[in-house]
C-alpha cells in the first residue's frame, strides 16, 4: 500500500469542511454554499474512503447515510428515567403549579427557563470519549428502543463532540419534522399512492423507527436538544440556562427561542406571545415548557409518579372544529360506571379524524346543554383527547333531543343508580357481564398482566362461551377448551397457554394494577408495591397505614379498603394464588441473611470518579456487604462517597447534613466491614 499520509490529510480536511457546512445549514440555518457544491464535497469524501476503507471512522459525515436494515430494535435501559411532563391548560393551573413548587422550596425565589414545546419524539443521545455511541427513544421512560443508526442520519445531531465535553454524558432532545418537510413528504407519498401521515409528529416518529435507516436518511428530520440527562468526569454548570449554553458550545442545536425569565407573569407573556405566533413557527408546537433554572432546586423538588415537579408543559389553546352530534352511546366500565360518549359525524381537527368524544357524565352533558342532533364545537384538548366544548345553539332546528341517562343498564337490564356524592351513574349488578368482561380485558392488557395473544376478542369469545367468568379463570383453561372455540388452531392454543403461564411471574405491582381497583392506576400500583411486600399485606392495611404513604389520599385509601372487603374480590385473589400467580415480592438468594451483614440498613450514593474502583465494582462491594447503592441523594441516604470531579450530589449532601466520605475513608469502611464477615 502506498503512502497514506496525504489521503488521510485530505479526508480530515474534507470532514472538517463538511461538518462546518452541516452546522451552517442544519443548526444555524445560514448556508454558505449551494447544494451542488455540498454534494461535490461529499462525493470526493466518499471516493477517498472507498479507496482507503481504513480511513473510515464512526463520526465521518458519510456514515449518516444509513446502515443496512436490522431485524429488530434493541432495548436501551435509561440510566436516569426519561420522564414525561405534567400539563397546564390555563393560567390558573400554571399558578397552582408555581405555588406548589414554591411551597416545597420554602418560598425561596427562583428563575424559570421557557422554550416552545416541540410536538415531536423525545430521544436520549449518549456520548463516550467524544463519540455518539447510543441513541434511544423515550419508550416507557425506563427502557427505550435503540435507534442509533437512524439518529445518525439526522445532520443536526453531532456524531462527535469537542474534547471540552465530559468523557461520558447524555443529552436529551426532541426529534421533529419541520412543517415544510412534512408537506413535501406527504406530497411525495401522494404521488406514490401511499397513505398520508396524519401530522408531523407521527411522521417523525415513523421515520426514526424505520428498520432501514436509509429510509430515515431521506426524511428531512431535525432536532432541538432540550437538556442534559447526566454527565461524568467533568463538572457541568449548575443552572439549566447555563447548561443549554454549554451544550450549544459543544455543537448541539438548541431552540433559538429559549428564554430565561424571572416571574410567573413573564412565563404567561412568553406563552401568550408564542401562542399568537404559533402558525409562524416552522415546526409544530403545542405549548411551551417551563423549567426551574436551578439544578439544585430541581434535585430538591424531585419527581412525583412519572413526572418531575420542577417542570411543566403549558399548552396552547386546543385546535377546534365543528361537526354534528349524531347520538350519545353508553359504555359500562369495569367498575359498573355508565360512561356516555358522543357519536359524531367524522371531522378533521389538527390533522386527526375525530368520530367520537368523551362526555364524562350526565351532569356535564346538561351543564353544556348538549342535545342529540346539535351542531357542536369539538377540540382536541391538550392536542390529544377529543372533547365537545359547546353546542352551536344558533343552528338548532327544534328537532334536537335532550339526553337522559337510562334507568336500566344497557348491557344486563339491571337498575341504574347514582350514588350520593358521585357524578357517575352505576349499574347495581356486580355480576353484570360488561363489568366482568371489561375487568378481564383490563387484566390481560399491556401494562397489567400483558398476556400476549389474549386480546379483547379472545376474552369476549371465552366469556360468551362460559369458559371464564373472571380473570382468575384464565389460569385454569385447558387446551381442549380453547380448541372448542371457532378459528382456534392447535398451535395458537398452545401459544395462549404458554403466555398465560408466563404471566404468573409478573411483578406484584403489575398484578395489583391488573386487579382493577378503582382509582389505582399503574403509577399508584407501583407506589403501593414499594410499601407492601405482598398483596396480602396490602389487604390488611388500615386507612391510617395507607394515608401515611405520600400521594395516597382518602379517596384512594377508601377504594382500596372497599375492594378487599368484597368477598368476590377475595375469592378471585385466592384463585390466583392457587393457580401460582406471584402475589408477593420474590426473595433473592440469601435475602434472609442481608439484615445480618455489616452494611445492612445503610445507603450509599457515589459521585465523581474513584481511582481504585470503578463505579460498578464499588456498588457491587456495597451490596455484597448488605448495603444499598442509591442513585440520588435523599434524606434516607446514609453516606455520599465523593471522588474526583464530583457533581452536584456532594453539595446536596452538605445541604441536607449527610456525611460524605472521600475515597480513602470509603475503602477503610469497606475493609473493616469485610473483616467482620
Amino acid at each position: 500500500m502506498g503512502d497514506i499520509a496525504k489521503p488521510k490529510q485530505t479526508v480530515e480536511e474534507l470532514r472538517k469542511t463538511i461538518n462546518y457546512h452541516n452546522r451552517r445549514y442544519y443548526v444555524l440555518d445560514s448556508p454558505e454554499i449551494s447544494d451542488a457544491e455540498y454534494d461535490d464535497l461529499m462525493k470526493e469524501l466518499r471516493g477517498l474512503e472507498a479507496e482507503h476503507p481504513e480511513l473510515v471512522t464512526p463520526d465521518s459525515p458519510t456514515q449518516r447515510i444509513g446502515a443496512p436494515p436490522v431485524e429488530a430494535f434493541g432495548v436501551v435501559e435509561h440510566r436516569d428515567p426519561l420522564l414525561s411532563l405534567a400539563n397546564a391548560f390555563s393560567y390558573e393551573e400554571l399558578t397552582a403549579w408555581h405555588k406548589r413548587v414554591s411551597n416545597v422550596l420554602g418560598r425561596r425565589e427562583f428563575d424559570i427557563v421557557c422554550e416552545p414545546k416541540i410536538d415531536g419524539l423525545a430521544v436520549a443521545l449518549t456520548y463516550v470519549d467524544g463519540l455518539l455511541v447510543t441513541g434511544a427513544t423515550r419508550g416507557d421512560g425506563y427502557r427505550g428502543e435503540n435507534i442509533t443508526q437512524n439518529l445518525k442520519t439526522i445532520r443536526s445531531i453531532p456524531l462527535s463532540v469537542p474534547k471540552e465535553a465530559p468523557p461520558r454524558f447524555e443529552v436529551r432532545g426532541e426529534v421533529y419534522l419541520p412543517k415544510a418537510g412534512f408537506k413535501r413528504l406527504n406530497e411525495e407519498r401522494a404521488k406514490e399512492g401511499l397513505p398520508l401521515f396524519a401530522n408531523p409528529r407521527n411522521a417523525a416518529a415513523g421515520s426514526v423507527r424505520q428498520l432501514d435507516s436509509g429510509i430515515t436518511a431521506r426524511r428531512p428530520l431535525d432536532i432541538f436538544v432540550y437538556g442534559l440527562g447526566w454527565a461524568e468526569g467533568k463538572t457541568v454548570p449548575d443552572t439549566h440556562w447555563e447548561i443549554m449554553q454549554y451544550l450549544k458550545s459543544l455543537g448541539f442545536k438548541i431552540n433559538p427561542n429559549i428564554a430565561l425569565v424571572h416571574s410567573l407573569d413573564e412565563v404567561e407573556k412568553y406563552h401568550r406571545d408564542w401562542g399568537q405566533s404559533r402558525e409562524k413557527i416552522p415546526y409544530e408546537a403545542d405549548g411551551i415548557v417551563a423549567k426551574i433554572d436551578s439544578i439544585a432546586f430541581q434535585q430538591e423538588l424531585g419527581t412525583v409518579a412519572h413526572e418531575p415537579r420542577w417542570a411543566i408543559a403549558y399548552k396552547f389553546p386546543a385546535v377546534q372544529g365543528t361537526t354534528k352530534l349524531i347520538d350519545i352511546g353508553i359504555n359500562v366500565g369495569r367498575t359498573g360506571s355508565l360512561n356516555p360518549y358522543a357519536i359524531l359525524e367524522p371531522v378533521r381537527v389538527g390533522g386527526v379524524t375525530i368520530s367520537s368524544a368523551a362526555l364524562h357524565n350526565e351532569e356535564d352533558i346538561h351543564r353544556k346543554d348538549l342535545r342529540i342532533g346539535d351542531w357542536v364545537v369539538v377540540q382536541r384538548a391538550g392536542e390529544v383527547i377529543p372533547e365537545i366544548v359547546e353546542p352551536i345553539v344558533s343552528r338548532r332546528t327544534g328537532k334536537e333531543k335532550i339526553f337522559h341517562m337510562p334507568a336500566r343498564c344497557p348491557v344486563c337490564g339491571s337498575e341504574v343508580i347514582k350514588p350520593e356524592g358521585e357524578a357517575m351513574h352505576r349499574c347495581t349488578n356486580a355480576a353484570c357481564p360488561s363489568q366482568a368482561l371489561e375487568r378481564i380485558k383490563h387484566f390481560v392488557s399491556r401494562g397489567a398482566m400483558d398476556i400476549d395473544g389474549v386480546g379483547d376478542k379472545l376474552c369476549q369469545a371465552l366469556f360468551e362461551a362460559g369458559l371464564i367468568k373472571d380473570a382468575a379463570d384464565l389460569y385454569y383453561l385447558t387446551k381442549e377448551q380453547l380448541l372448542s372455540l371457532e378459528r382456534m388452531a392447535d398451535k395458537s392454543a398452545s401459544n395462549v397457554l404458554k403466555s398465560i403461564e408466563k404471566s404468573k411471574n409478573r411483578p406484584v405491582a403489575r398484578v395489583l394494577f391488573a386487579l382493577g381497583i378503582t382509582h389505582v392506576g399503574d403509577q399508584y400500583a407501583e407506589l403501593l408495591a414499594q410499601h407492601f411486600d405482598s398483596i396480602d399485606a396490602l389487604a390488611k392495611a388500615s386507612e391510617e397505614d395507607l394515608l401515611s404513604i405520600p400521594s395516597i389520599g382518602p379517596r384512594i385509601a377508601q377504594s382500596i379498603i372497599a375492594f378487599f372487603r368484597q368477598e368476590r374480590n377475595r375469592q378471585i385473589i385466592e384463585k390466583l394464588r392457587k393457580a401460582g400467580v406471584k402475589l408477593e415480592k420474590p426473595r433473592t438468594v440469601g435475602e434472609e441473611l442481608v439484615s445480618s451483614l455489616p452494611l445492612a440498613g445503610l445507603e450509599f450514593v457515589l459521585t465523581g470518579k474513584l481511582e481504585s474502583l470503578s463505579r460498578p465494582e464499588a456498588e457491587a462491594r456495597i451490596k455484597a456487604l448488605g448495603g444499598k447503592a442509591g442513585s440520588d441523594v435523599t434524606r434516607k441516604t446514609s453516606y455520599v462517597v465523593v471522588g474526583a470531579d464530583p457533581g452536584s450530589k456532594s453539595a446536596k449532601a452538605e445541604k441536607l447534613g449527610i456525611k460524605t466520605l472521600n475515597e480513602a475513608e470509603f475503602l477503610e469502611m469497606l475493609n473493616k466491614a469485610t473483616g467482620k464477615l
